[in-house]
């Protein structure tokens, strides 16, 4: 096996402080230890990337590169700290002033500097040339008098916050083995705080300060293995740790503190290997589906890494050329971390970089052995798994009095830590001890209109009691007259209490529902149902429910695709459990509200002051078959003011690819059902685009939002129609901002949009939702364009009637409604169905 052979051996990039050195800072750490792998094709001066064991790269430029530049010139991984200036420039204040001012604290520190503070980018030359990184720096440090003792140096590239009296410093130093050398300190500039190397130095500075902690880095977090949490019962371990980032926010650099925890499962995957070999026919198959897209931690290194492949031709003695010589895994981990590998049979694991790999053209991938991988994460049956959910939540879900008491003593820790102090003390900051405290604004409670009336959704953003004297908004003027219910024979009983329940609760809501066409089947295999199901297709029914014993994957699968792809029926699936539940007058409500609304009808509306807009959710989820594949899912209403309904559509794409290239076709099929309803293109468009990660910001501004700006505006011509007004906004759900209020969650309608948003964004967040146990998280959202002629007062409260819409919940969503459609029939297509569903459903809530 050649290196170019090896899968896996490639020399992934290191974490970003692997790379710089400063004074005092060592090298020996364990968990910097892989780093110092050389493969054959590559010098010393490539050697302070990290290793996942042994490594090796497919695309020799990637060695090049990093030999001639430095890490900062070629990193992929950099574009996570890309800013990236989305905000108009017809925006001249992105804050609102309507609603009642709340004070009220959040997760964030500020960092104190001096007015005249800035960081200062020097490049370094050596005569004569010297490639090893490792010594270049030895020998530079020995210069700490000059440069002072705050500095970061990646062998090729310096910054410090001291600015030289002239542009070009030459030093003197000399190696250990005693050869002389001239230093040339050229100074590049000062880095603006709109750089991304702004924000990489600022973390580095932080990762550094944070070491003193005692820390262990896994991924991109830092967790304390010291105060991890056993779970015996579950073979599984918490381990508390901190999400932090560093940036410039509207007037300050700010510190981001978020509490997190890593589940560390006990077991490896080499014990799933051993479970899978109790059925030697289907072994491979069985292990390739437990542990593919799982993500393990390599205890050697502290990394992760997920898992894509598994090699069952290549084993631990198989072997890879490293330094001119093969070499086995056995000899190699045994070598290099004093690891004996039991099992020399066990098949080899492959983790592929995809993302980089889009990035760089690259085949990139690591081999990882199953005997030292630990499993991290939860499966779909432990997040199943009651107890185990209830005794995480115990450690994980923190009300906000103590997370802020945890992020006190987090920053408690970093003031009082020697090392940690003299990191901060030695680039000039200092870090705030208090919470950094925000103005926000409640938006008033929004009224929930009815058929006949309207009520307010209150304080709490929750209507559920308006339904006992409150008709739905729009019902089928002849009802549910035409609809069957299959339902095995022994149920017999339970599906009469539910059936009555079921009317009761329709008819006090405006719902005109008949008795059902009832098909009664001997047993619940899953081929009873579909069989059943095409019987009562016979009679063209408008809906088919489907009473079941338990919550079996297949059967709902079964089920949900009979009607949706092969007969175009929507289908209701009820457990027998719930049918017998105590409260079942009230679960018998919620389902008359769900078929309502998948005949194509509106339980309730908000009070919209616009008409002519239409209001779009894009969403996206990966296949559970193939993890390859998935499937964007867009939901547009179709002018709420007028008709109140939807419109909803899905199509495959590629699960990496960041742009959504079939996004263009499905907006142009809603703008089309809407002309056909309203004989005109909607004047207002509000797009949500959800399922967006940070890194994927600039190719989104850069290319998707031009693109649907450019199409709209030809396919307006053609209708000879002005241009719409567009507001294309990304949500984000999965912010680490927090903010509490008096040691509490805020309102539901809480709106931030001042000293914690970003300078280069028209940006705010959003409280949507009363939160009772835990803390609320509030959704970010990012007005990447708008001609839409809306002031931010608006914007923002329109956002938060669309959160009002969601039928499967009488009270707010997190995010606006057609959002959480679109994440609901996405997933739906690529848990269930993995087929796109027929067009006869499009007017129809069926994925609810």
């Amino acid at each position: 096996m050649s290196e170019n052979q090896v899968r896996g051996h490639r020399r992934p990039y290191g974490t970003l402080d692997a790379s710089f050195d400063q004074p005092g800072s060592s090298k020996t750490d364990k968990r910097e230890e892989p780093r110092a792998k050389i493969f054959k094709g590559q010098s010393e001066a490539s050697t302070s990337g990290r290793s996942s064991g042994a490594v090796a790269t497919r695309e020799p430029s990637h060695v090049s590169s990093r030999q001639e530049g430095g890490p900062m010139q070629e990193r992929q991984h950099l574009d996570r700290f890309d800013i990236v200036k989305t905000r108009p420039a017809d925006v001249v204040s992105k804050q609102g002033h309507e609603g009642e001012p709340i004070r009220l604290q959040s997760n964030f520190f500020r960092l104190q500097t001096k007015p005249e503070w800035r960081i200062v980018h020097y490049h370094v030359d050596f005569e004569p040339e010297l490639e090893n990184i490792r010594v270049r720096m030895g020998i530079l440090s020995n210069h700490t008098n000059i440069l002072g003792s705050g500095y970061l140096f990646d062998g090729k590239q310096l910054f410090t916050t001291k600015k030289f009296e002239k542009d070009l410093t030459v030093l003197c130093g000399q190696s250990k083995i005693g050869i002389d050398y001239k230093i040339s300190i050229k100074c590049v500039g000062i880095i603006s705080n709109a750089e991304p190397r702004f924000l990489q130095v600022l973390n580095l500075i932080l990762r550094r300060s944070m070491k003193g902690l005692k820390l262990e880095l896994v991924g991109r977090n830092l967790f304390d293995p010291l105060a991890k949490i056993p779970i015996r019962d579950h073979q599984m371990e918490l381990w508390p740790g901190y999400e932090t980032s560093i940036r410039q926010h509207e007037k300050d650099i700010m510190l981001c503190t978020e509490i997190t925890h890593k589940v560390m499962r006990t077991e490896t995957v080499y014990e799933i290997l051993k479970r899978c070999s109790n059925n030697p026919s289907r072994h491979q198959d069985e292990f390739r589906v437990n542990v593919l897209d799982l993500v393990v931690l390599t205890d050697y290194n502290n990394k992760t890494y997920r898992i894509n492949d598994v090699d069952f031709a290549q084993t631990p003695k198989s072997t890879f050329s490293c330094k001119g010589k093969d070499i086995s895994f056995i000899e190699y981990y045994l070598t290099k971390y004093n690891i004996r590998i039991r099992d020399h049979n066990q098949p080899l694991l492959i983790s592929k970089n995809r993302d980089k790999a889009q990035k760089t053209n690259a085949s990139e991938v690591v081999v990882l052995i199953p005997e030292l991988c630990r499993v991290t994460g939860l499966t779909d049956a432990m997040r199943s798994n009651f107890q185990l959910m209830r005794a995480m939540s115990e450690h994980t879900r923190m009300n906000p009095d103590r997370r802020i008491d945890r992020l006190r003593r987090f920053n408690n820790r970093l003031q009082t830590t020697a090392d940690s102090v003299k990191v901060l003390k030695d680039w000039n900051m200092k870090l705030d001890e208090n919470l950094t405290e925000v103005q926000g604004r409640i938006i008033p409670p929004q009224k929930i209109v009815f058929n006949q009336s309207k009520c307010s959704a209150g304080e709490t953003a929750d209507w559920t009691r308006c339904f006992r004297d409150q008709r739905l908004l729009t019902t089928p003027s002849e009802g549910l007259d035409r609809w069957a219910v299959i339902a095995p024979e022994r149920n017999s009983f339970d599906l009469k209490n539910f059936l009555e329940s079921l009317l009761r609760a329709a008819s006090g809501m405006g719902l005109k529902i008949r008795s059902p066409h009832e098909l009664k089947i001997y047993d619940d295999r899953t081929a009873t149902y579909v069989r059943a199901m095409d019987d009562c297709t016979r009679m063209d029914p408008k809906l088919i429910l489907c009473l079941v014993p338990n919550n079996n994957v297949e059967r709902y699968s079964s089920i949900k695709k009979r009607g949706c792809i092969d007969r175009a029926v929507p289908t209701q699936v009820v457990t027998v459990k719930t049918s017998k539940n105590r409260g079942l007058m009230s679960i018998a409500t919620k389902i008359a509200i769900q078929l309502n609304c998948k005949l194509g009808y509106t339980p309730w509306m908000i009070e919209l002051p616009l008409s002519g807009l239409m209001t779009i959710g894009f969403d996206i989820a990966k296949s559970a078959r193939d993890r390859r594949k998935a499937y964007g899912a867009l939901v547009a209403s179709m002018d709420l003011q007028q008709n109140s309904t939807y419109f909803s559509t899905v199509s495959e794409c590629s699960a990496f690819d960041v742009l959504a290239n079939t996004l263009w076709p499905m907006i142009a099929k809603a703008l089309r059902q809407y002309q056909r309803e309203h004989q005109k293109l909607p004047t207002r468009i509000l797009f949500y685009r959800d399922g967006v990660s940070a890194g994927s910001l600039k190719q989104l501004f850069e290319y998707e939002v031009k693109d649907i700006v450019e199409k709209l505006d030809i396919e307006y011509k053609r209708a000879n129609s002005a241009p719409p007004m567009l507001a294309y906004i990304v949500v984000t759900k999965s912010c680490n901002t927090r903010f509490f209020r008096n040691g509490r969650n805020p309102p539901a309608g809480t709106v931030v949009d001042d000293i914690v948003t970003l300078p280069e964004r028209y940006d705010f967040y959003l409280v949507s939702q009363t939160v009772r146990q835990g803390t609320v998280s509030p959704t970010s959202y990012n007005v990447l364009y708008s001609n839409i002629r809306l002031n931010p007062d608006q914007i923002q409260k329109l956002t938060y009637k669309m959160c009002h819409l969601y039928y499967n919940w009488s009270g707010t969503t997190r995010v606006p409604a057609v959002c959480q459609y679109a994440k609901k029939l996405a997933t739906l297509v690529g848990t269930h169905l993995h087929a796109i569903p027929q067009n006869a459903l499009e007017k129809k809530f069926f994925y609810l």
